[in-house]
């Protein structure tokens, strides 16, 4: 059965033109069979609360008896689309509206997805993040996935939001084995996404920021005559001074550093070592941070690998109540405060994890085949992009965050976004089934709408 905008479907509620309007821009992604049933999951996975099924989603849309589900089922397991197609739209629309000059600063990290089940090929075995510690291992079993995220302020929100753009299947090495594959590890899976990045955007400058995991020699080398890399420098790294310039004595091959230089953790205690104070706002989740900071210049080398030429920044606490850490960025040109504060933006990065878990559904799907697996989570990944897109045509810096007298919010957040955006669903869809010339309403208009927001920002 092929479903086309003209004639929408005869079971469950219609698109709303809204979201036909937000979704315009996708639409050559996709083939026209498939095109209305992408629109339809799409709708459900906005409305759905609780788990993000294709099933939930075809009872939020009232398709809970349709005779052709499994239309649904194959939007994910077998329709023809091509998901780095759809993310390479996904970024355009967002540095076409949240960045449309200057540098384009993309944050990159992995999560674990926690997933059972032996027909999950791609699962592996690997150290929970979160309930590990230094002294206590925890093991998870998952998947493991790498994500690219714009890391650029949002109007309505006030604050730099992490949007996912590209967010890629890392399989398990045993995997990998199974299927006769080289494994690739997380580092190969970042350099192919960063690259990528940077084709999609020729003529823009891109700043990508990772956690210590991707503050590698290979990553630097990578990426270094397309972008700018900053991250975690280990206090024990090996710096050097630039190599001596050469003279008409000179023989052999070109020096690649000169003398080693002292590391980083000895100039904390070294009285000699000069220090900046600067103020960093949003850090680690605070609204203002003082810092005392020192930088420089230096080459770091590491034996089979070309000499990177970076800036490292240390930073100390004057309070004591974090540890010293070291930073450095692939731009020598960049200001020590600047790298700082782009490195502070990545902590939005786990926030966007959290709230794709809360709001969208994440680890809550169901899906069983390669395919499926490899399109759901970076769909929900995408949606919370699309739904801070969307929201900035429903909300402003005068909107109200959505609370009780008793509960002061003063700033919207994800919660007022995808709520928002439901309403919109919500009362377009009413709007369109309403007759124009009604004698009167049954429900008030005000219950309507109380009815409607209790839908929309259920838990």
């Amino acid at each position: 059965m092929t479903y086309h905008p003209d004639h929408p479907p005869s079971v469950g509620d219609p698109v709303p033109e809204i979201l036909r309007t937000w979704m315009r821009a996708f639409r050559l992604q996709f083939t026209a069979p498939s095109w209305e049933h992408v629109l339809v999951v799409i709708m459900g996975c906005v409305l759905a609360p609780g788990k993000r099924t294709i099933s939930a989603c075809l009872r939020m849309t009232g398709r809970a008896k349709t005779p052709h589900f499994s239309s649904y089922h194959q939007i994910l397991n077998r329709a023809r689309w091509c998901p780095r197609a759809v993310a390479r739209v996904l970024l355009a629309l967002i540095v076409a509206r949240f960045v449309p000059e200057g540098p384009i600063v993309i944050g990159l990290d992995d999560r674990i997805e926690r997933r059972w089940g032996r027909r999950i090929t791609a699962r592996g075995i690997y150290r929970d993040p979160v309930r590990s510690s230094h002294g206590h291992f925890v093991k998870a079993s998952g998947l493991r996935w790498l994500s690219f995220m714009v890391l650029t302020p949002v109007p309505w929100a006030g604050v730099v939001k992490a949007l996912p753009v590209l967010t890629l299947l890392a399989p398990s090495e045993r995997a990998n084995a199974k299927k006769g594959r080289r494994h690739k590890l997380m580092t190969d899976w970042a350099r192919q996404g960063a690259i990528q990045i940077c084709r999609w955007l020729p003529n823009r400058q891109c700043i990508f920021v990772g956690d210590s995991s991707f503050g590698t020699h290979d990553l630097v080398h990578a990426v270094k005559h397309r972008a700018t890399l900053i991250s975690r420098l280990r206090l024990d790294a090996n710096l050097f001074a630039p190599p001596p310039a050469r003279t008409t004595r000179t023989i052999g091959r070109p020096a690649q550093k000169g003398a080693p230089l002292p590391k980083l953790k000895t100039l904390l205690s070294n009285p000699a070592t000069r220090w900046h104070q600067i103020c960093v706002s949003a850090w680690y989740g605070h609204k203002q941070k003082m810092l005392e900071i020192t930088s420089d210049t230096a080459i770091w080398y590491r034996p089979g690998t070309p000499a990177a030429t970076i800036r490292w920044v240390l930073v100390r606490d004057p309070e004591g109540r974090r540890d010293p850490q070291a930073f450095f960025c692939t731009d020598v040109t960049l200001d020590p405060a600047d790298i700082i504060a782009l490195f502070v933006r990545r902590w939005q990065v786990e926030v966007t994890f959290a709230e794709t878990r809360a709001h969208l559904g994440v680890e809550t799907q169901r899906q069983w085949s390669d395919k499926a697996i490899s399109r759901t989570t970076p769909a929900l990944f995408g949606i919370y992009s699309l739904i801070t897109l969307w929201a900035c045509d429903l909300l402003n810096e005068n909107s109200s965050p959505y609370a009780a007298s008793w509960y002061r919010k003063t700033h919207l957040t994800f919660t007022d976004a995808i709520g928002a955006v439901r309403l919109a669903l919500w009362v377009g869809d009413i709007s369109q089934h309403s007759p124009p010339n009604r004698e009167h309403d049954k429900i008030p208009p005000d219950r309507l709408i109380r009815m409607a927001e209790a839908l929309c920002f259920a838990a």
